[in-house]
């Protein structure tokens, strides 16, 4: 348990953040799964919409420091080349 003043803030701040980085993984997670679900269904329409949302929420992830820059960028590449192949 923490005894000092700046421990105890320091707690506090740490429940604050998880809550937000818990919130921030999911909407991701919730991302990706919409271009997936589309991608699925043969949709390209739909998953180049999704794909279009889910971009700025991976990179503003990876900004954040929940997710490395390159898993990120890394994530919308292989997104994006299995959107762009379903017109083939």
């Amino acid at each position: 348990m923490a005894n000092t003043s700046s421990a105890k803030k320091a707690a506090r701040q740490m429940i604050r953040r998880t809550d937000i980085n818990k919130a921030r993984r999911t909407r991701v997670k919730s991302e990706v799964r919409a271009v997936e679900e589309a991608i699925k269904a043969g949709d390209q329409g739909k998953a180049l919409a999704a794909l279009a949302a889910a971009e700025p929420v991976l990179a503003r992830t990876a900004q954040k420091g929940l997710m490395h820059k390159k898993t990120a960028s890394r994530k919308v590449s292989r997104l994006a080349q299995r959107v762009k192949g379903m017109s083939a």
